[in-house]
């Protein structure tokens, strides 16, 4: 019999020789652009609060209000007995906000990926999906068991050449992410649009990094493109630009009655508590009303991006919040990092199997709420550091 004791902690050991094991930081997010780690305020730069609601007074006082209206918990799946009002209230919401037929809202990110891509493909069907695409949505293609087609990064040539192998017959489907997460680019959600049309494929696009970011009154990358009503299903969360949690599903209304059937993540899983949606519903309207928070959030994204570009560091191809400095090894990822903190800024570093090997870096998030004495003091730091420890690539 195998000794599972000794075989999980030899693995341990060989993840921390390789600097990949991982540790649970206890951190409390305070009002503002900072956060408290082991009694330490921080310049908070790892966070995806990119609009700074997570701690709007608003929103608690709207989940207060629905907890005293409608309880704790659910109760149950929403199937069951879980389905309490707010959420037919706020998939209304969101119909209105994106100009859709429907709106399904699930758990997470995580679950609404996997939920979308195990249900809607089977293995006799063959999916799309870009190389640096979320973990979320190639779990859920493996879940499908469907036959897995992963082209080049941002690569619509290779793309196509891939599309056109595939036989008649076939039902295809091609997913990405709108904002890639580790390296904060965008996709090309126009020729991917082309060619969905063009081989007569679904198109499912992850808008979690997007949602409330871009476009009119924050509808995402698709809105801003002006894409939105070529692309099949749009994925979003409440988690990060909205400051709560749980995630949406918007798309054509037989795609959502065909989910609310066969999307095991919503069927099993227990429906949100009431005020996780009181809270959502409070910030998608603050979303629709307050530009200025994209508007600084640009500003405030342009601006450490060119600071960091100055001093030498390689962005890769960021143009969004999401800024990620190449740093290389694991080891020297984790240094940086402890170095920043001790130097009052929160930011972590990410390693494979995150990233690809040999790419650690750290990531910069942008948030509505950072002013610019303060990113501008940031930009110092991190060169300074990056000068110390030999880490400019």
């Amino acid at each position: 019999m195998k000794d599972w004791e000794t075989d999980i902690r030899l693995e341990l050991e060989k993840l921390a020789e390789q600097k990949l094991q991982r540790h649970l930081r206890t951190s409390r997010q305070s009002k503002g652009a900072k956060i408290e780690h082991e009694g330490k305020l921080l310049l908070n730069l790892a966070s995806n609060d990119y609009l700074g609601l997570a701690g709007d007074e608003r929103l608690l006082e709207a989940q207060v209000k629905a907890a005293e209206r409608y309880g704790a918990g659910a109760g149950a799946s929403r199937l069951v007995t879980g389905s309490h009002p707010l959420y037919e209230a706020t998939e209304q919401a969101l119909i209105a906000w994106k100009g859709t037929e429907g709106a399904l809202i699930c758990g997470s990110g995580y679950t609404a990926n996997i939920g979308v891509l195990s249900s809607l493909l089977s293995r006799h069907d063959v999916v799309f999906s870009d190389r640096l695409n979320h973990a979320s949505i190639i779990d859920g293609i493996l879940l499908s068991r469907a036959e897995h087609k992963r082209y080049r990064h941002n690569d619509m040539g290779h793309l196509e050449k891939l599309l056109q192998k595939t036989p008649e017959g076939k039902r295809k489907l091609i997913v990405t992410d709108s904002v890639f997460s580790m390296d904060g680019d965008t996709a090309n959600l126009d020729e991917l649009v082309r060619l969905k049309e063009k081989y007569g494929a679904l198109l499912v696009v992850d808008e979690a990094h997007a949602g409330g970011v871009f476009g009119p009154e924050g509808k995402g990358l698709c809105a801003a493109l002006g894409v939105d009503e070529a692309v099949d299903i749009q994925i979003g969360t409440f988690s990060k630009a909205f400051g709560s949690y749980g995630a949406y599903i918007t798309g054509k209304r037989w795609l959502i009655d065909f989910l609310v059937n066969r999307m095991r993540s919503l069927i099993y899983t227990t429906a949100l508590p009431p005020a996780v949606l009181g809270s959502a519903m409070e910030s998608l309207q603050i979303i629709r009303d307050e530009d200025w928070r994209r508007e600084k959030l640009q500003r405030n994204a342009d601006y450490l991006r060119r600071k960091l570009i100055e001093a030498g560091f390689h962005t890769y191809e960021s143009m969004t919040q999401i800024i990620p400095v190449r740093i290389g090894e694991n080891e020297q990822a984790i240094q940086f990092s402890k170095e920043l903190q001790e130097a009052g800024i929160s930011a972590i570093a990410i390693r494979p199997p995150t990233v690809p090997k040999g790419e650690a870096r750290i990531r910069f998030a942008v948030s509505a709420l950072h002013e610019e004495e303060d990113l501008a003091g940031a930009a110092v730091t991190i060169a300074d550091l990056a000068e110390k420890l030999h880490t400019i690539q």
